[in-house]
């Protein structure tokens, strides 16, 4: 890929589920855990992701390497422009047997505010 970056997925966007079309010819590194900083809520038919410094869990998902295409059109799909998600770096757990990229890697947080919203624990299915 001449120009890549690596996005991390925890939610609709998964092998499996039901937007993993989005990531299709891109580069699957493999699962990862997010550092026990963060907490993911149910906001309907999709999770949303966001940073919590007190009482944060490990979340499972997976690590892609996607070109500069498939980042717009995950961008669009996830509606950054509209202000629903924003691309923020994330800190995975580090692993001895498949070293992290050394490039940023980032992930969808999501904006607005989750009150009302039950949390969805450290995997969404």
């Amino acid at each position: 890929m001449a120009s890549s970056h690596w996005i991390f997925v925890y939610g609709t966007l998964k092998r499996g589920l039901c937007r993993a079309h989005f990531l299709t010819g891109q580069h699957f590194w493999g699962e990862a855990r997010t550092l026990p900083r963060y907490r993911m809520y149910d906001c309907g038919t999709y999770p949303g992701l966001k940073r919590s410094a007190d009482d944060g869990l490990s979340i499972f998902g997976e690590l892609w390497q996607v070109d500069d295409e498939c980042l717009a059109r995950l961008d669009r799909e996830e509606g950054v422009a509209e202000g629903l998600y924003v691309r923020r770096t994330v800190e995975l757990v580090p692993r001895a047997s498949q070293p992290l990229p050394v490039s940023p890697i980032e992930a969808y947080f999501y904006v607005p505010g989750i009150v009302g919203y039950p949390d969805c624990g450290d995997c969404w299915s």
